[in-house]
């Protein structure tokens, strides 16, 4: 494994477009899903939440990049709930579970680790979306 990127920094919605600008040269779900589990953490454990974000490599051609955010509070767990068309918010793990090979939580006595896997795909999926960076 091959750490690509370790950011400690603030939790905070500025933290979010920084933190894409900052993967710009990895795929767009690598950018979504480490946005996702860093505005997770702003949701439910509050704005100013001190995390850690890295990003880790494994080599091609079986490639895979584990996003990792951890922060302060081990018994705050992330929790995968259905969310409705007319709500507003809750659908960020939805993402992550569906974009990722895996994902989990790792627990240490004074913080967490959320995390999750994807297969490399060689820069952007071929899925038609447009990067959150253009």
């Amino acid at each position: 494994m091959l750490t690509l990127l370790e950011l400690e920094l603030l939790a905070t919605p500025k933290a979010a477009p920084d933190l894409r600008h900052r993967l710009r040269d990895h795929g767009f779900d690598v950018r979504l899903c480490a946005t996702e589990l860093l505005t997770n953490v702003i949701d439910h454990l509050g704005e100013g939440t001190p995390v850690t974000v890295r990003v880790i490599g494994t080599a091609a051609p079986h490639g895979r990049t584990r996003i990792e955010v951890t922060d302060p509070e081990p018994r705050a767990l992330p929790a995968l709930l259905p969310a409705t068309q007319t709500e507003e918010s809750g659908r960020g793990l939805a993402l992550v579970d569906a974009l990722a090979e895996r994902w989990g939580v790792e627990r240490g006595p004074d913080r967490k680790t959320v995390w999750c896997e994807l297969r490399d795909c060689g820069g952007e999926r071929e899925t038609g979306r447009t990067p959150l960076d253009h």
